[in-house]
C-alpha cells in the first residue's frame, strides 16, 4: 500500500520504518535537498515541497494514508499559525480526495486546564496560550471540511486526531540529560503534573490507527501514569547516577539562562492537568509498551 507522510521528523520516520519493513511503499514530503538524499537512501520517496506555498503541493501522489507530523521549526521564516493552520488546509485542498485516511498529530495543549485536572477527549478544549490555540484551530479544520468520522462521505479521506502528550524516547533527552548531569537549575513549578508518551507507543498508535477498525475523532495519547515534574527529574537523575535536581527560584539569576527554559516535550505536556488514556487503551485496544516513565525512561536513556 502507498502511505504519505508530511513531517517526516522524530515521528514521521519511526512510522516510516516501520511501514517500510511491513513492504509499504512509503512518500515524504521535504523542503530539503539533505533530506530528500536521506531519505532515498532509507527507500523513502522523496516528494520536494512545502505546506505553506500551496503552488508545490500539486505533485503529492495519491495515498491509502496520509500521516500528518509536521513540527514548528523555529528556524524558518513562518509563523506558528501560517504552519499549522494555513499549512494543513492547503495539504487537506490537495491531498482529500487523493487519500482514504489521514491520521493528524495534534497536542494536549489544546487543553486548558491547569490545576491538576483530569481531561479526556470528552474535556472542555480552551487554551489560554498561543500554541495551544492554534493546535485547536488546525483541529477544527477536520470538523469544518467534514472530514471526521461521523461526517465524511463516500469518496472523501477520513481524519482521525491524535492528540500527543509530551514525547520522549531515544535521542530526544539529551539536552535534559546534560542539564541535570551538570546541576544547572531547572525553571518551573516542581509540582505541576507532566503527561509524556514514548515514541514507540506513539508509533505504536498510529499503525493501530492504520487498520481497518472504527475510529473514533480524537485520541488522548498518553501513557497510564502523569508524574510531578520534580518526580521525573528525580527520576532522571537516579538513572544518569547525577545529583539529585534543584528547580530556579524567582531570585534565582540563574534561572535567567537560557538553559533552563522548558524544552518541547514540556511545552507540549504542560499546564499542569492529567491525560487520561482510557480511551486509548480500552476502545482502540493499544496495549502501552512503556505506561510509566518508570518504564519507558531506562529504554530511552539506554538509546540515547
Amino acid at each position: 500500500m502507498q502511505k504519505l507522510i508530511i513531517g517526516c521528523g522524530y515521528v514521521g520516520s519511526a512510522v516510516a520504518r516501520k511501514w517500510l519493513e511491513e513492504g509499504h511503499e512509503v512518500a515524504a514530503l521535504t523542503r530539503s535537498e539533505a533530506h530528500a538524499r536521506q531519505f532515498s537512501t532509507l527507500g523513502i520517496q522523496p516528494v520536494m515541497g512545502e505546506v505553506t506555498q500551496p503552488e508545490t503541493l500539486q505533485q503529492l501522489p495519491e495515498a491509502d494514508t496520509v500521516l500528518y507530523a509536521v513540527g514548528f521549526d523555529r528556524s524558518a521564516s513562518r509563523s506558528r499559525r501560517e504552519v499549522y493552520v494555513d499549512g494543513l488546509e492547503h495539504v487537506l485542498s490537495v491531498m482529500k480526495e487523493r487519500t482514504q485516511k489521514i491520521i493528524y498529530l495534534s497536542s494536549t495543549s489544546v487543553y486548558g486546564q491547569s490545576a491538576g485536572e483530569w481531561v479526556d477527549e470528552t474535556s472542555v478544549c480552551a487554551p489560554e496560550r498561543e500554541n495551544g490555540q492554534i493546535c485547536l484551530a488546525a483541529e477544527q479544520l477536520f470538523e469544518k471540511q467534514g472530514l471526521l468520522p461521523d461526517q465524511a462521505a463516500g469518496g472523501s479521506a477520513t481524519a482521525v486526531i491524535l492528540r500527543l502528550a509530551g514525547i520522549y524516547g531515544p535521542g530526544r533527552l539529551l539536552a535534559r540529560m546534560e542539564q541535570i548531569k551538570a546541576g544547572e537549575p531547572l525553571l518551573g513549578r516542581p509540582d505541576a503534573w507532566l503527561n509524556l508518551i514514548h515514541l514507540a507507543d506513539i508509533v505504536k498508535t498510529i499503525l493501530r490507527c492504520d487498520t481497518d477498525i472504527h475510529l473514533s475523532s480524537h485520541y488522548l495519547v498518553s501513557d497510564s501514569r502523569p508524574v510531578m515534574r520534580q518526580e521525573y527529574y528525580e527520576t532522571l537523575a537516579q538513572l544518569l547516577g547525577a545529583p539529585l535536581p534543584r528547580f530556579a527560584t524567582a531570585g534565582d539569576a540563574e534561572s535567567k539562562s537560557k538553559s533552563t527554559r522548558p524544552n518541547s516535550t514540556e511545552r507540549a505536556a504542560g499546564l499542569n492537568k492529567r491525560c487520561n488514556n482510557m480511551r486509548l487503551r480500552e476502545d482502540l485496544g493499544v496495549e502501552l509498551q512503556y505506561p510509566s516513565i518508570w518504564e519507558g525512561l531506562p529504554q530511552a536513556i539506554k538509546n540515547t
